[in-house]
């Protein structure tokens, strides 16, 4: 990604949240810089699938109701392999450790920060000042959000829904907080 050109004191960032769910980014990452720090935020993964499924209901691309595209998700996957799919992968996306296993092979560990989403959004100065930290550079004096992609939601999810998604992801989130040290009880219910 190229960015204009900006002060000296800017700092610009690219965010593109399919790089560690597709298989041969990590690699080509490594490739085109195998020094880079790679800035990883994971979201509760029921959360995450119901709002990219939101998403693509209001893009029109999604017809089918939340439940029914999940249950649908492996057979819609089918019919596009050997390529992943980006549009319908709301389940698939949520399952972290294997990804982060992936790019564990090609950055050590000192050049991964991870982050939890909900730690972001909740004490967004001290995670950014710890960002930074990583990253080598000067904290942030003041910052302005930007935020993007964000769409309306059709409906809340349900507690069935939310209840479905933690039965799929339970195994995954285990081998998360043993990976990563993290308490993710949060995403457990």
């Amino acid at each position: 990604m190229r960015f204009p050109p900006v002060r000296p004191s800017t700092i610009a960032g690219e965010c593109t949240p399919i790089y560690i769910y597709w298989k041969p980014a990590m690699e080509r990452i490594w490739k085109y810089n195998p020094k880079i720090k790679l800035l990883i935020i994971l979201r509760n993964p029921a959360d995450r699938a119901f709002a990219h499924w939101n998403m693509q209901r209001f893009k029109g691309r999604e017809p089918l109701d939340f439940l029914d595209a999940v249950k649908e998700e492996k057979h819609r996957a089918s019919e596009i392999a050997p390529l992943q799919s980006r549009r319908f992968s709301y389940v698939d996306r949520g399952f972290y450790a294997e990804q982060l296993e992936r790019a564990f092979k090609f950055f050590p560990r000192e050049q991964v920060k991870i982050v939890k989403f909900e730690e972001f959004r909740d004490k967004k100065a001290e995670t950014l000042d710890a960002i930074f930290r990583f990253l080598g550079v000067q904290p942030l004096v003041s910052s302005r959000d930007k935020d993007r992609n964000v769409v309306p939601y059709e409906r809340e999810m349900t507690q069935e829904e939310r209840k479905h998604l933690c039965e799929i992801f339970a195994k995954d989130i285990a081998n998360l907080e043993r990976m990563l040290g993290w308490d993710c009880s949060d995403w457990k219910t």
